[in-house]
């Protein structure tokens, strides 16, 4: 179970990093984005990377503490 738990993090962190790469610099996705950047909307493409990131960030958390539980 524990073999299983680590496969599904590696996959899971290879995936976050990839999305992080692909956002847009400045998009809000740093600490110090353009100030323009945050009064706009997030549309198409952006959208659905930034929705995919959370969703992958929880998994990832999620599959962490699960490994470190049952490990």
């Amino acid at each position: 179970m524990e073999t299983t738990f680590s496969i599904i993090l590696m996959i899971t962190a290879i995936a976050l990093i990839a999305v992080l790469l692909l956002q847009a610099r400045g998009s809000g996705s740093s600490l110090f984005g353009e100030a323009t950047s945050t009064f706009r909307s997030r549309r198409g493409v952006e959208q659905l990377l930034f929705r995919v990131t959370i969703i992958l960030s929880v998994i990832f958390v999620g599959v962490a503490i699960a490994n470190v539980r049952f490990s």
